[in-house]
């Protein structure tokens, strides 16, 4: 519950931060009677995102073991490609991420006001999409249909109640230390889900070495026990690791680890604000440190 939980706050709390500076700036600029196209915009990209979650949760039915195991292999590692893609989005472009929105949000005024609801779906959609196939692919692999639900449904209305109060002024968080922090764990997280999917494509026979293990501890960690159970939702530890889960478990947690954090260092600099701006903010000079030419 607790990985879903982080899964669903941080996702969720990205899309509150577009959906505040997309409301900011019409707010700003005189524009509000074009704010209802921005919540049927969202309205829609929850709608599909929900859909989609749905789709992949009660798909198709009696399809053979095998066949099934190569649905659910293939769709968890699209599964980590797409989190993956966010977490590095993120870390590199959190600095331009207003200015590419406002830039968007001219265009769609100028192209007609339904242009908004585009831009509001694909905005918010993206982030709902990669949220449903992760929360999918990592629910499987935990092997509960009800933790995970609830674990991301309070982490997503956590971050709805937490993107709110940044907008009004209420509340400030350093947005860079934790978007730094939960997405280190979420990069340990998708490395779960990659070897859980690689376990599935064995089971198919798909891949080689299902029964080739790098080690076994199920004597010392009982997958029922509630420490194996605790490894298990939050890290999606596997106590009997194959050699091909393992290897892919390391080439994918270390590289990815590297660039990760290389680029949150690189992107430090610009990314010290700690909330959306709020409206009477956009567009105010930023105060110059005493001395500063």
């Amino acid at each position: 519950m607790f990985a879903n939980f982080l899964i669903g706050l941080r996702e969720g709390l990205e899309a509150a931060l577009v959906v505040g500076i997309l409301v900011a700036y019409l707010v700003k600029s005189d524009r509000r009677d074009l704010l209802p196209k921005i919540w049927v915009g969202v309205a829609i990209a929850v709608a599909v995102s929900v859909g989609f979650g749905a789709l992949l949760t009660f798909g198709p039915k009696g399809l053979t073991f095998e066949a099934q195991e190569a649905i659910g292999g293939t769709l968890s590692i699209i599964a980590v490609i797409f989190v993956t893609w966010m977490i590095m989005w993120m870390s590199r472009t959190a600095r331009s991420l207003k200015g590419e929105l406002e830039s968007e949000m001219d265009r769609a005024v100028q192209a007609g006001g339904a242009s908004l609801v585009v831009v509001a779906v694909l905005a918010v959609g993206r982030e709902g999409l990669e949220t449903a196939m992760f929360l999918w692919a990592n629910a499987k692999a935990v092997g509960s249909s009800t933790d995970p639900i609830i674990g991301a449904a309070l982490g997503l209305a956590t971050a709805v109640v937490l993107g709110w109060l940044m907008y009004r002024g209420s509340l400030r968080i350093n947005l860079a230390k934790f978007f730094t922090w939960s997405g280190a764990f979420l990069v340990i997280v998708a490395a779960g889900v990659l070897a859980y999917g690689i376990h599935d494509l064995q089971e198919a026979a798909i891949l080689p070495g299902l029964n080739s293990y790098a080690f076994d501890v199920s004597a010392q960690i009982p997958p029922d026990s509630w420490y194996g159970t605790l490894l298990k939702g939050t890290v999606n530890f596997t106590p009997n690791t194959t050699w091909l889960q393992a290897i892919a478990w390391v080439l994918y947690v270390v590289p990815v680890m590297w660039l990760f954090l290389r680029g949150v260092r690189h992107s430090a600099p610009s990314t010290n604000r700690s909330e959306p701006p709020r409206p009477q903010e956009i567009d105010r000079p930023v105060p110059q440190p005493h001395g500063a030419n």
